[in-house]
């Protein structure tokens, strides 16, 4: 994939020729209105977008959507100097939105009417189009807790309660917060971050804490060949072992929320077909066929009207777990996050 990308959007920029130069604005009209590239996750959450949302979005319009994986923050930034365009839509979590509008590397979107009528409340954060959300969430081994597993931040970090392994992701601005959720402190109190005290609380986990993740296979892995007992993974990744009938246990308690956006690439030759897909996108029924399949949280309210009552329970945005679960606040989060996360990688290794 990456090859044609590369021939079709690049060739015009680095060929010479007066007939080339001539030639580019109007292959570029016309590549804009046949094909759209959107950057996906691959795997399951590149079908269930194929099939909910890139399908339909075809349908409706005649634009063909190519996939491109996996999602890169990097690729996003190289592409937008550069100006040769390998994905025009990509999506990005909270923290990597806000880094995109520092470096100036999505569209903006004051005078879209995604910001101008929301379809619903949110809808529009930082330039970008509010889409789905997963959730960190505690699972364990149900062989090692056959009486039931900790079902708080504060019971995983009760090693004398529930004792044995532990598994974290190295991912500093996921941890923090569960940490001070670990220590007492409120789900409407959490931000901005009293960093010193999540320090402090991490300090009491850090023994037990076997393997500090860094991809999601891994984390499936270590729990599905037992080799820790308790974990911080990522919803999906539970769900997926649990639908293999693997011997583990969800926890929706605490789930720490984290929400993803569309977004554009700055500078696209092929904006307007990439808001007219964001638009699609954010529909009730495709984001709730897309969040059914990918095993993720719909965003707009109105797509739970496409659920059933068991199609919820596995979605970490479910109105039922409202009370239940908190949710990232990266524009509040008590310090600079690069430096938080300097630190945290400093704390890893001593």
């Amino acid at each position: 994939m990456a090859s044609q990308v590369f021939s079709r959007r690049a060739a015009l920029t680095l060929g010479g020729g007066i007939v080339a130069g001539l030639a580019a604005p109007y292959f570029r009209r016309v590549r804009a209105a046949e094909v759209l590239h959107v950057n996906t996750w691959g795997g399951i959450w590149e079908r269930a977008a194929i099939k909910n949302l890139f399908e339909p979005f075809t349908k409706d319009t005649g634009v063909e959507i190519r996939p491109v994986s996996p999602v890169s923050f990097a690729k996003l930034a190289q592409q937008v100097r550069s100006g040769a365009y390998e994905f025009d839509v990509t999506t990005l979590g909270a923290g990597e939105i806000i880094r995109a509008n520092q470096a100036n590397l999505v569209e903006k979107l004051d005078n879209t009417d995604l910001v101008k009528n929301p379809p619903f409340a949110g809808a529009a954060f930082q330039n970008g189009a509010s889409s789905h959300a997963f959730a960190t969430v505690i699972a364990y081994q149900k062989s090692k807790y056959p009486n039931g597993g900790p079902q708080s931040w504060a019971d995983f970090w009760d090693l004398q309660k529930f004792p044995g392994s532990r598994c974290m992701q190295r991912y500093a601005s996921r941890i923090l917060p569960i940490a001070l959720a670990a220590d007492g402190v409120p789900a409407d109190k959490l931000y901005p971050l009293d960093l010193n005290r999540a320090f402090r609380s991490l300090d009491k986990i850090k023994p037990a804490v076997r393997v500090w993740w860094t991809q999601g296979q891994q984390s499936q892995q270590l729990l599905r060949d037992g080799e820790i007992d308790c974990i911080a993974l990522w919803h999906a990744r539970t769900l997926e072992l649990i639908d293999q009938n693997q011997p583990v246990e969800i926890v929706w308690n605490q789930a720490e929320i984290e929400r993803a956006y569309w977004v554009v690439a700055r500078g696209t030759p092929n904006r307007d077909n990439a808001l007219r897909f964001i638009e699609s996108a954010l529909k009730p029924e495709r984001v709730a066929g897309f969040c059914k399949d990918s095993l993720n949280g719909p965003l707009n309210p109105a797509a739970f009207n496409f659920v059933s009552e068991a199609e919820a329970a596995r979605m970490p945005t479910a109105p039922a777990y409202k009370d239940k679960v908190f949710e990232q606040d990266i524009l509040n989060f008590g310090g600079d996050v690069n430096a938080a996360t300097q630190r945290f990688e400093r704390w890893i290794g001593t």
